[in-house]
């Protein structure tokens, strides 16, 4: 195996994911665990990093370690403080550097995003959006990122101008299985296109309203668990949709994310006439933290 040249890290709330790459950016080794940044205490973050990455380690250098995500967070290794937009999407000269006891590595935690009005933060994906910028520096449109807390963001001359988020994954986990909706959408299963576009389409209704109205088609026309829960979910990307900012319209779209929840999106985006890009997760994190790296090794 080639000697591992850095090391690159995406520390997450419930996840911690680490990349050994050599010298040319090849990716040598992947690991992961459930220790992410809600589940450790201060003085417990070197060691969780070490049990993944130990055997990756050098006794005779220093090993570079760039790391993204919650770890940066008030509650996490150390508070990465956020950037303030307009800005460029990784704020090196903010980087913070937590104290290690193993002299084996040295880590660099890149700071989040803030803005002040509408207030609005984020962490991880401003590595996910300097990873689009590093492929295609010319990029004016929107960055759309899927999650639990789905974030947009407008990027222009190598900047983020503004961004907003919308916790339509949240709110789908709490309607789907806390409130009275969650007795018509029980079990799991694939998303059901006709369904989902239903939704899509009754987004334009009044949100609370319309809401309940799926229990009741449960109760009264037998809509099956399936069906509900997918009309859910067009219903909410449906409503996040309708209240992006004017401002935005007619902008080009690139989706960033993996799986069916991207496939969501493209899909909700096609409905409007928006044909959007869409990029992998791990693809463009990668590319952002290779990014982050080349700076700071080009300052010292």
């Amino acid at each position: 195996m080639s000697e591992v040249s850095w090391i690159a890290v995406d520390w997450g709330t419930t996840q911690l994911r680490a990349w050994a790459l050599s010298g040319s950016g090849e990716v040598l080794q992947h690991a992961a665990s459930a220790r992410g940044m809600g589940s450790l205490a201060v003085d417990q973050f070197e060691g969780a990093l070490l049990e993944l990455i130990d055997g990756w380690l050098d006794a005779a250098r220093v090993t570079e370690v760039v790391a993204c995500g919650m770890v940066g967070a008030r509650q996490g290794w150390r508070e990465a403080p956020y950037a303030e937009v307009p800005c460029a999407p990784q704020a090196m000269a903010q980087v913070i550097r937590p104290e290690v006891s193993d002299k084996r590595l040295r880590v660099s935690i890149i700071p989040g995003l803030c803005q002040r009005a509408p207030a609005d933060v984020l962490r991880g994906e401003e590595t996910q959006i300097a990873g689009l910028l590093a492929a295609r520096p010319d990029y004016h449109g929107l960055v759309c990122l899927p999650g639990t807390h789905s974030k947009w963001a407008e990027v222009r001359e190598g900047q983020v101008l503004g961004f907003q988020t919308f916790m339509t994954g949240e709110l789908f986990a709490l309607l789907s299985g806390q409130s009275v909706l969650r007795h018509g959408m029980q079990g799991d299963g694939p998303l059901e296109l006709p369904a989902f576009d239903m939704g899509l389409r009754a987004a334009e209704r009044p949100l609370l309203g319309t809401l309940f109205g799926l229990r009741a088609e449960s109760l009264l026309e037998g809509l099956a668990p399936g069906a509900a829960r997918s009309r859910l979910s067009g219903l909410l990307i449906g409503q996040e949709l309708a209240g992006l900012p004017e401002r935005w319209q007619g902008l080009p779209v690139c989706v960033i994310g993996d799986g069916e929840a991207a496939e969501r999106y493209r899909h909700a985006l096609a409905t409007l006439n928006i044909a959007a890009q869409t990029l992998g997760a791990e693809q463009v994190t990668l590319a952002g933290l290779a990014a982050a790296h080349q700076q700071i090794r080009g300052g010292t």
